[in-house]
């Protein structure tokens, strides 16, 4: 039986815009994407969610649409898992919040999803957050591991800073199952020149690119404290590289900078 959100989400689809979000979603099988637009599952969420929260008569069948939707995991579609994602970000109790992002977290299985979650009242409530990023940063599960290092990038690179956070990161050592295998041949593959890419190794990578995205902002944000783990090179070879290449790209990096940031960059042969 389809569920009515199902159905509201086929009425609202864009086979074109689907078309576009599968190139750019690799984990996700291209059968699972609807193609509803990121803008309107937005304003379904935040709609839903203040229905949920209003005192008219149809409140509670409202709450209850939404609690047995946000229970209903794993998602058939990519589309239910980005709505997911947004109802998360609108819950404004931060107990209730943590435990829902807790229990939707294993489920992600690609870096769309991952990012778009990032619940309003965190913001609110740092302390007690750090504890569960620590967490996520040791999971076994990439997008987890996304997950907490994007929280980190978020909101703990300006004035709640600590220089641990950078440490934190750069030892994240997520590996694939398959890595041991890797490994057993072939001693700290990921510290020598590994090439690491989205089609060969899809969730590695968006692990490292999420590292070195942090980094890249961390160095905009927190240049002094940061370009010891570039010019110490603390991290691989592959995130190294492209820690700089975004580092460069960026307008918050003076071009002084730059130059001394280029002449850092690791050659792979």
């Amino acid at each position: 039986m389809i569920s009515n959100i199902e159905k509201e989400l086929y009425k609202k689809r864009d086979l074109k815009y689907g078309a576009f979000q599968s190139a750019l979603i690799p984990t996700v099988d291209k059968k699972r994407i609807i193609g509803v637009r990121t803008p309107l599952l937005k304003s379904i969420a935040k709609d839903t969610m203040k229905k949920a929260e209003d005192t008219h008569q149809g409140k509670k069948a409202q709450q209850n649409q939404v609690e047995k939707f946000l229970k209903e995991l794993p998602h058939k579609y990519f589309d239910e898992m980005q709505l997911h994602a947004f109802l998360l970000n609108e819950i404004k109790d931060y107990d209730r919040c943590i435990k829902e992002v807790e229990r939707f977290l294993p489920y992600i299985d690609n870096w769309a999803t991952c990012d778009q979650l990032s619940p309003k009242v965190f913001k609110k409530n740092k302390k007690n957050l750090l504890k569960y990023i620590a967490k996520w940063l040791k999971s076994k599960k990439a997008y987890v591991v996304r997950f907490g290092i994007g929280m980190l990038m978020q909101h703990f690179l300006d004035e709640d800073f600590d220089a641990k956070y950078l440490d934190m990161v750069a030892k994240v050592k997520w590996r694939p199952k398959s890595f041991s295998i890797i490994q057993a041949s072939k001693k700290n593959l990921m510290e020598k020149n590994i090439q690491i890419s989205s089609e060969n190794d899809p969730d590695l990578y968006y692990v490292e690119m999420m590292r070195a995205w942090y980094f890249a902002t961390a160095l905009a944000k927190r240049y002094k404290e940061t370009i010891p783990y570039i010019e110490k090179k603390k991290l691989n070879p592959w995130t190294h590289n492209k820690t700089i290449q975004k580092a460069v790209e960026s307008n918050r990096i003076n071009e002084k900078q730059k130059g001394r940031l280029k002449k850092l960059k690791i050659t792979i042969h």
